[in-house]
């Protein structure tokens, strides 16, 4: 007998889902520091209705962040209405003006550079960073690309050898005058960054990069020093 189809409980959005999607992430307004770990919270409840998950969320999640809040309705309602202040005052009259200028050599151009000349730059920002960076600053570490095979190989850009143990690196371009502080992985790549740490014995670590003149620079240089406690740790 075939199975029958599991019931979606979600409402469905339509043509509104990819603003609502767009500007939800793009101002992070259901990442853990606002609404809590939600996968982390709903495998401890294991639910088997709708209403239960609802009320245990309600129970037990607090912010993700150095001064965790207790997460309320009302707080949910107010992350709704900063989505919508950012909707009707950010992204419509910027999203207005993009449509009016927006032309065919434009779609074509950009394919162009995503394709070619963004994946370039960032092949030259990974290499730089490991290179005139790490390299230079750990030549104890054999460092080498992430295999493309592995599960996070799209989290993951480069390993970090030491002895038969390993640590992972990613790296992330950012503008000069990028706000990382505020930075939170996703909980797939936080899962994606245990199961390296469980298969390698190694942390991952997030670098940030930017671009001074010709040189990449390395904007948290205080993730040197988790780099070098690592080394350490992995070395006994």
């Amino acid at each position: 007998m075939a199975k029958m189809p599991k019931k979606k409980y979600a409402k469905p959005f339509g043509s509104k889902e990819k603003v609502l999607n767009y500007t939800s992430n793009t101002y992070q307004l259901t990442r853990p520091n606002k609404v809590g770990a939600v996968m982390a919270l709903i495998r401890e409840c294991q639910p088997n209705a709708l209403d239960e998950w609802e009320q245990f969320y309600f129970e037990k999640a607090h912010t993700k962040s150095q001064q965790p809040v207790k997460i309320t309705k009302e707080i949910l309602d107010e992350l709704g209405e900063r989505l919508y202040a950012k909707i009707t005052e950010v992204v419509i009259p910027e999203w207005t003006a993009a449509f009016k200028d927006l032309s065919l050599d434009d779609c074509k151009e950009y394919i162009y550079q995503v394709t070619i000349v963004r994946t370039y730059d960032g092949f030259l920002l990974e290499k730089s960073v490991i290179n005139d960076g790490l390299a230079k600053a750990f030549p104890e570490v054999r460092f080498e690309e992430s295999d493309e095979e592995l599960d996070h190989a799209g989290d993951i850009d480069y390993i970090g050898r030491v002895h038969n143990k390993a640590f992972g690196i990613q790296i992330k371009p950012v503008t000069a005058n990028s706000n990382f502080g505020n930075y939170n992985i996703s909980e797939r790549m936080s899962n994606s960054f245990k199961a390296f740490e469980e298969k390698f014995g190694g942390k991952v670590f997030v670098i940030f990069s930017t671009r001074v003149g010709n040189k990449k620079d390395i904007v948290n240089k205080d993730i040197l020093e988790q780099i070098r406690l690592e080394i350490a740790r992995l070395s006994d």
